[in-house]
């Protein structure tokens, strides 16, 4: 295989008379092949040239790769002191829609295009800072004005299938993101819309293919690679997904998301996980659900047992013999009975029994309509992450009721279930005036 050679970042960003799109090229690369820490000295130098009567050469090389290395304040600081260039415009306008300052963004590109910058380019990247201004009409007839020309490009799918997405027709909308990432194999945006709905389905292999297509190429989305990290953490590929949250800090070491997730990732590296053990702990889960039904039981134990409340074999490890012998017309040979059926699983009468049942979150009859529908509310409406929510599917826990049920040590024990997850189901049950249990 061979190496590619590391990009001369001095000579580009320092030395060179210009910096265009064939300057553009070579940042790109050099990000590609990992040279941050000459990129972030050379923007330091760069920094100090531009405090003392800045050139607009260097305002524009400072500025454009400021953006490709995700430090969008920085861009704008620089760019926004350049006029007249298309690059610098289109640039800075990129920076300003990271920003989520969307009118801004279009007015820029408006005037990028208008002074060299690919006019469709332009165009299309307007209409979408229009969209995400929320004026999806005007948007819309903006794309359709650009149709002729904008067709062939692949920013023009992306942007319809954002519209598509925004009015709730998410089978057309990834149609058009399909076409826009066969038009264009690296259209980060387009990857990463779809990699979220393969995502958001449950195909986690199909999502980690697609971010990873996403990021084949700078400007790197720091989304993709957060979404991407989680996806290996949840898969146990927990070296995969420390490279991802390690690639975001080198591109923006104050990223707070980021220092989380590695924090998780370093506390879970100290736990061991013994996966006979998990695999055992699950067969008697399943086996304590068993109910009495399920076997062939004489009709004088099977009465007693009813008469009882006794269901599954879970209840029948939470009484002791003395209870059941205690019963009317349960004898010995019932006793017996039920010995031998659970002892052909591993367990035996009354095994439980000195563990108490957690108390009732709550009791339906003593709430009001209101209460009772925030207790009996499903998980699914909490605003919670995809990771969140996994976690606490695998739980099997489907209502809000059964989430502050548990208290944090019993979600924190969970495999993959960080401080992260934690603090954001905590966040989401304050909003609703819930807690988790002993919080």
């Amino acid at each position: 295989m061979t190496v590619a050679e590391p990009i001369d970042v001095r000579g580009v960003l320092l030395e060179n008379g210009t910096f265009a799109d064939d300057e553009v090229s070579q940042i790109t690369a050099a990000i590609k092949g990992d040279q941050f820490s000459d990129i972030r000295q050379c923007l330091t130098d760069l920094d100090v040239r531009t405090s003392d009567g800045a050139a607009e050469r260097d305002l524009i090389a400072a500025g454009v790769t400021s953006y490709m290395m995700a430090d969008h304040a920085v861009a704008d600081r620089y760019l926004s002191q350049v006029s007249g260039n298309g690059l610098a415009e289109y640039y800075h306008a990129r920076s300003l829609l990271a920003q989520e300052r969307f009118d801004e963004a279009a007015e820029r590109f408006d005037q990028a295009g208008r002074d060299g910058a690919d006019a469709v380019t332009c165009a299309l990247a307007r209409a979408g800072a229009i969209r995400r201004a929320g004026r999806i009409d005007e948007a819309e007839e903006l794309l359709r004005a650009t149709s002729r020309d904008g067709a062939t490009y692949a920013d023009y799918s992306y942007q319809m299938g954002c519209i598509l997405a925004d009015r709730g027709d998410s089978y057309g909308a990834i149609e058009y993101f399909e076409r826009a990432a066969d038009m264009d194999p690296h259209h980060s945006e387009a990857l990463f819309r779809l990699a979220g709905e393969n995502n958001l389905h449950g195909n986690d292999e199909g999502a980690i293919k697609l971010y990873e297509r996403a990021l084949s190429s700078p400007p790197y989305f720091l989304g993709a690679l957060l979404n991407l990290g989680l996806l290996f953490e949840d898969n146990d590929q927990q070296s995969a997904a420390a490279f991802c949250f390690r690639r975001v800090l080198e591109i923006d070491p104050r990223h707070e998301r980021a220092r989380l997730f590695m924090k998780d990732i370093e506390a879970s590296s100290d736990q061991m996980y013994d996966e006979d053990l998990i695999r055992q702990s699950r067969e008697m889960d399943q086996a304590l659900q068993i109910p009495i039904t399920d076997f062939e039981l004489s009709a004088r134990s099977r009465n007693c047992l009813e008469r009882a409340g006794i269901n599954t074999l879970g209840d029948l490890t939470r009484v002791t013999e003395t209870e059941l012998l205690a019963g009317k017309n349960f004898g010995d040979t019932s006793l017996r009975e039920i010995r031998d059926i659970l002892a052909a699983r591993g367990l035996s009468i009354g095994q439980s029994a000195h563990q108490t049942a957690a108390p009732p979150v709550y009791t339906p009859d003593d709430l009001s309509p209101e209460e009772r529908t925030k207790y009996e509310m499903s998980v699914t409406d909490l605003n919670l992450s995809v990771r969140a929510r996994k976690c606490i599917t695998r739980l099997g826990i489907a209502t809000v009721a059964e989430l502050i049920a548990k208290s944090a040590d019993e979600l924190l024990s969970m495999r993959n279930f960080g401080v992260t997850s934690l603090n954001e189901i905590r966040a989401q049950l304050s909003d609703v005036g819930l807690a988790l249990r002993n919080d």
